[in-house]
């Protein structure tokens, strides 16, 4: 079958991403959810479809592209999206550029770190939280949150200027991650607060749709502290 397939779990913040952009853009796909929770990405069959088992992949006509950076920038050339996504403009582009290059391994590690340390492992391994180990990754995302209300988000509503971008989708994806794990990582944060708010505004309804999942996950982690 040919078309859009797109093969993600909501659970991931880049597949959410992808999935945002997707339904923003009205751009139709065939959906091909993976639930990482079964360990359906070690299987033969997506092993196949990505040797690296991650999420999101697409699969496009037989061209198949892994990463959400580069997905999200196919998808804007391939499909004609608005400018404002991803620009031709030179330097507003760059813009784009820089942060996604800053966040692998700042606001995306420390973030998934967090949820990875308080949910993902003591639900493998049946041990206790690392409290060490999460205090770390927490001080590095505070950091990181502060250099987004300083550096990125200085003077206008979205991350790379007057406009929403990719890098914005990736971006609120990754903040959202703590707080599925229970931590209200905006409490103190007015600037990147109004931000997610600018970008689930902008995005609404798709975007509340798209983290159901971890609402469900911060409710499972509430109730355990009971």
């Amino acid at each position: 079958m040919g078309g859009l397939k797109v093969y993600f779990d909501l659970m991931s913040q880049p597949a959410r991403g992808v999935i945002l952009f997707l339904k923003a853009n009205k751009i139709p796909y065939i959906s091909c959810p993976i639930a990482l929770r079964k360990g359906e990405h070690f299987t033969p069959e997506f092993t196949k479809i990505n040797p690296l088992q991650r999420v999101p992949v697409i699969d496009h006509n037989g061209f198949r592209l892994t990463e959400s950076v580069a997905i999200l920038k196919y998808l804007s050339r391939e499909f004609c999206t608005p400018d404002h996504w991803y620009p031709q403009d030179s330097k507003l582009r760059a813009r784009v550029d820089e942060f996604l290059a800053w966040q692998h391994l700042n606001l995306r590690l420390n973030g998934s770190m967090v949820f990875r340390t308080k949910v993902i492992e003591p639900r493998m391994t049946g041990t206790p939280v690392n409290e060490k180990k999460l205090n770390q990754f927490l001080e590095g995302l505070e950091t990181n949150l502060k250099q987004l209300e300083t550096m990125f988000l200085r003077n206008h509503p979205f991350l790379c200027g007057e406009k929403i971008t990719i890098a914005d989708l990736l971006g609120s994806c990754e903040v959202e991650q703590p707080c599925a794990a229970g931590f209200d990582v905006l409490e103190d944060k007015p600037v990147v607060a109004a931000w997610i708010e600018n970008v689930r505004s902008y995005l609404a309804p798709h975007y509340d749709e798209a983290h159901q999942v971890c609402q469900q996950v911060r409710n499972y982690v509430d109730k355990s502290k009971l």
